[in-house]
């Protein structure tokens, strides 16, 4: 698939993303981090519903007044979006290999996407808040993590790359 333009560099994004995590810590007083959006918003849902509910029960308590997260996660999509339509390629697709369906790559992008879910709360932390978060702060679980995720990476990279051909 082509494209109108060439993709930012990627020196100067991840220097723009640096420059974000710190400017999270001085504004906010904390980094960045996506997995607890899911759960904050699903705190603010059953404390809407049943405040009682919410109120007593560890997990949601927990997550009861961190909304700062949903509006992260709804920044990080409209900047996406806004991306996308300035870069030219902003289309509605599906991104597959010649020997995979429509169907099979869809159901592998949920298959993936829960697993690092489960991953992110087995792990304290998304890839995000493991990564940019934990590594800034020089955290060896945060580091130990990166490097798992990146041999696993490849190891998957390997498995699933004869589908992209």
């Amino acid at each position: 698939m082509t494209s109108s333009r060439d993709y930012a560099n990627p020196y100067w994004c991840g220097f723009a993303l640096g420059l974000v995590l710190l400017s999270t810590y001085a504004l906010a007083g904390r980094g960045l981090g996506a997995s607890g959006a899911f759960a904050s918003a699903a705190s603010g849902l059953v404390a809407a519903a049943a405040p009682g509910v919410a109120g007593s029960n560890g997990y949601f308590a927990g997550y009861l007044g961190e909304r700062w997260l949903v509006f992260e996660m709804l920044g990080l999509l409209l900047g996406g979006l806004a991306s996308a339509w300035l870069s030219g390629r902003f289309r509605l697709s599906i991104r597959r290999g010649p020997a995979v369906g429509a169907r099979t790559r869809l159901a592998a992008a949920v298959a993936g996407g829960s697993m690092m879910g489960v991953g992110a709360m087995l792990a304290r932390g998304c890839t995000s808040g493991q990564a940019l978060t934990g590594g800034a702060l020089l955290s060896a679980g945060s580091w130990l993590f990166v490097s798992a995720v990146f041999l696993a990476g490849f190891a998957a990279a390997q498995l699933a790359g004869r589908l992209w051909r």
